[in-house]
């Protein structure tokens, strides 16, 4: 029966004329959706209400029901299509619908899981005894060959079994729950990418249940971008794309030059969402995925769980992390600690370097980008880019938070040992040796984190000094046309000057001519008219006594000097001719002088 049950391991299919087109099918070239924003208060099991919110439900919803004890499907008669009410019992219809556990399954009617087990000796396989891939695809036509296969006892040299999920359907979600006995939280926390870690059914000597659900941030190519031809080189290095040319004969440069804008500017009244990709010059997006992983360790064979967001996320396949995780099992250093440590949470810490390699090639294409619009600002002097800048210290705000969950994902899998150590499979020096063991690979990894972190910090502050540098080249430009303006004001204010002067020499002259032109007896006598005598003589005392007045009452003139009393302003001519010869006298005579000396 059990060898029957592992050949249909391969043979549960999916018909080929029922499987829907993927939303993320390389024709697609549209955005990946945002994902949605986490509800921390509903993450963890610790939580006495699950998805229950104050302000929302009734009171009666709140009373609470003394008859309410979890049921377990044998005592209740019912099958894993009771996940997880029959389970939990604090888990009602109200609250599973409003934690979209079952609602936000994927709705293709294929989901696939892809198996992986680790052996005793600590070698690492994909196939089944008879070498077969181990690829199980599920049809709602074949949900019950699943629930037995699930069902089957596992052959004894397995030391621990992961299987990664592709487009969890509810059924399988029901099942999976029912027979590993997961706590909702896991699926809840999972399907609405809501960080998480903790421990549950801690049992002494025989096991316990870990959860982590770990969001981190991936670089992927820009679907809207995407250049029909694929582009040869690393991507995300301008370095390497400057000097490739794309389908249309041009290099990728010559199209940055000509769309630095359109292509990578955004409206001035679009909302900064950290939860959306992130679009870079490079050719690349950052954006959000997850990992998140619930593992059943027991002192004989355990299990590793792993959930991947539906294709509608368009993040990358379950299969990718399958296949990934069968190479690190190829690589010498970690078949050492397979074969070093019998402990399966080695495995899990193996899985988490997934989201560092992620993280890294994130904040390089980051980096790329910020080099970019750092050239822009110097040679562009735009103020638009400011707002590019803004979204990426945004972003960057929010990478701090993910990086600080990921680092208290691994404190948490450091300062939670696996309680079967403590059986009697294991000796003490053993469990001092994968204790010790765990402790080296925790601090590496943590080691990585950090060096994310610091990362993370130079970008932070580099934007930070390119956005002062874009402020600063365009308080240069505001303080050259204020000075330009200034310059305009002063040679006006000059030439006003000149008007003036011009306009109060004449201005006696004006007077007089008006006065002259009275017909009155005190002027034209009994001829009627003066002489031109006469004007010239009052216009020119007139003219001296204005002028007089202007020097004087002036503050600053070549005649007289600013601390003047008023006497010697009245009579400045007097002063302003001893002044004179006195410099004369001092000219002829200091010659002389030093002659006689």
């Amino acid at each position: 029966m059990s060898e029957t049950l592992n050949n249909r391991r391969a043979l549960v299919t999916f018909p080929i004329g029922l499987r829907n087109v993927r939303h993320g099918s390389p024709s697609d070239r549209t955005m990946p959706p945002a994902v949605p924003i986490p509800i921390y208060r509903h993450a963890a099991p610790s939580g006495p209400w699950p998805w229950m919110d104050f302000d929302t439900d009734s009171d009666s919803d709140l009373t609470l029901n003394p008859d309410n004890t979890p049921a377990s499907p044998s005592s209740a008669g019912q099958s894993w299509r009771g996940y997880p009410e029959a389970l939990f019992g604090n888990w009602k219809p109200d609250q599973v619908k409003r934690s979209k556990m079952l609602s936000n399954c994927s709705e293709l009617d294929m989901c696939s899981v892809h198996w992986l087990d680790v052996l005793t000796d600590g070698t690492f396989t994909v196939l089944d005894e008879e070498g077969r891939d181990q690829t199980t695809r599920i049809t709602p036509e074949r949900l019950n060959e699943f629930w037995e296969l699930l069902q089957t006892p596992r052959p004894t040299n397995i030391r621990v079994r992961a299987l990664f999920v592709d487009n969890l359907s509810m059924p399988v979600l029901q099942m999976l729950g029912t027979k590993y006995n997961i706590e909702p939280f896991f699926f809840s926390s999972s399907l609405n990418w809501i960080p998480s870690h903790y421990q549950e059914e801690v049992r002494r000597g025989k096991g316990d249940h870990i959860t982590i659900t770990l969001p981190f941030m991936r670089a992927m190519q820009n679907p809207v971008t995407r250049p029909s031809t694929p582009i040869p080189g690393t991507p995300g290095s301008v370095r390497s794309t400057n000097s490739q040319p794309t389908s249309t004969g041009r290099s990728f440069s010559s199209f940055l030059h000509l769309l630095p804008t359109k292509t990578f500017l955004q409206d001035e009244h679009e909302i900064i969402d950290t939860q959306a990709a992130l679009s870079l010059s490079c050719g690349n997006i950052i954006l959000l995925d997850l990992l998140a992983i619930h593992m059943v360790r027991s002192e004989d064979s355990s299990t590793i769980i792993s959930y991947h967001p539906s294709s509608s996320f368009r993040r990358p396949s379950p299969k990718k992390l399958h296949s990934l995780v069968y190479r690190a099992g190829q690589s010498v250093y970690w078949q050492k600690i397979f074969a070093q440590s019998r402990d399966p949470t080695f495995l899990f810490l193996a899985i988490l370097w997934y989201a560092l390699y992620a993280w890294d090639q994130a904040l390089e294409s980051l980096y790329t980008h910020i080099n970019w619009l750092e050239s822009q600002v110097l040679l562009t002097n735009n103020i638009d880019l400011t707002r590019k800048l803004h979204i990426i210290q945004a972003h960057l705000l929010h990478y701090q938070s993910l990086l600080q969950d990921f680092q208290k994902s691994v404190e948490f899998l450091h300062k939670t040992p696996n309680p079967a150590l403590y059986s009697d499979k294991y000796s003490p020096s053993e469990r001092d040796d994968t204790m010790e063991l765990m402790a080296k690979e925790c601090a590496n990894l943590l080691s990585e984190i950090g060096r994310l972190e610091n990362r993370r910090l130079m970008l932070s502050s580099r934007v930070k000094n390119v956005t002062d540098l874009a402020f600063a080249l365009v308080n240069i430009d505001d303080s050259k046309q204020m000075k330009a303006l200034t310059e305009a004001t002063v040679r006006d204010s000059g030439a006003m000057k000149q008007i003036s002067y011009l306009t109060m020499i004449f201005l006696p002259a004006s007077f007089t001519a008006g006065v002259f032109g009275m017909n009155v007896d005190q002027i034209t006598g009994t001829q009627g008219q003066e002489t031109l005598v006469h004007y010239v003589a009052v216009a020119l005392s007139l003219t001296c006594a204005t002028s007089w007045l202007m020097i004087a009452f002036h503050s600053s003139s070549p005649f007289v000097a600013e601390d003047s009393t008023l006497v010697q302003r009245a009579v400045w001519p007097v002063f302003y001719l001893l002044k004179k010869f006195n410099e004369k006298w001092r000219e002829k005579s200091l010659p002389r002088f030093q002659n006689v000396i």
